[in-house]
């Protein structure tokens, strides 16, 4: 359609009613097969070859995983409706993840406060407080940062899931 069109009709552009909605998709009837055309009398017959069916390309996709790609594309508002879904998935995993760090971290000097001989022991030599907050952090920290990423790829995988089917 054309800009005529919306002209003539007010301007106005009225939403897809079957948006958001999985639109059943009819099968194609399959044609039938050909009744054997006569051949001349042979003295044996030939062993019939079974068909295979060969596919070239990938099957088509739903509708509703077209619609959702262009929602997307197009930045529609139910389109920043699912961005902004996945981007509060990833936020509240990195805000439980960074709570857990400063809650981890920030228990160690109230133990070595409300413990003095915790805070006095040694490890190898090294005194255990200088042990745990200036070495152990950082595993913990690299470990926490691999945690978030699978947990970021694991939201980004339902995410594209939800959309293709």
């Amino acid at each position: 359609m054309t800009d005529d069109y919306y002209r003539r009709v007010g301007g106005i552009r009225q939403p897809d009613p079957t948006l958001g909605k999985r639109v059943p998709v009819t099968p194609r009837p399959e044609p039938a097969p050909e009744p054997p055309a006569p051949q001349p009398s042979q003295p044996e017959p030939q062993p019939k070859v079974r068909r295979q069916k060969v596919v070239l390309a990938e099957p088509t996709r739903s509708s509703h995983s077209l619609r959702a790609r262009v929602e997307l594309e197009e930045q529609t508002s139910w389109g920043e409706m699912l961005i902004k879904d996945l981007m509060k998935a990833q936020l509240r995993s990195g805000l439980l993840l960074a709570a857990f760090v400063l809650v981890l971290l920030g228990a160690l000097p109230i133990a070595f406060y409300l413990s003095p001989t915790f805070a006095t022991m040694r490890f190898v030599g090294v005194p255990l407080p200088w042990l745990l907050l200036g070495v152990a952090p950082f595993p913990l920290l690299f470990g926490v940062g691999l945690w978030y990423n699978r947990l970021a790829e694991s939201h980004e995988r339902d995410f594209v899931n939800m959309i293709e089917n």
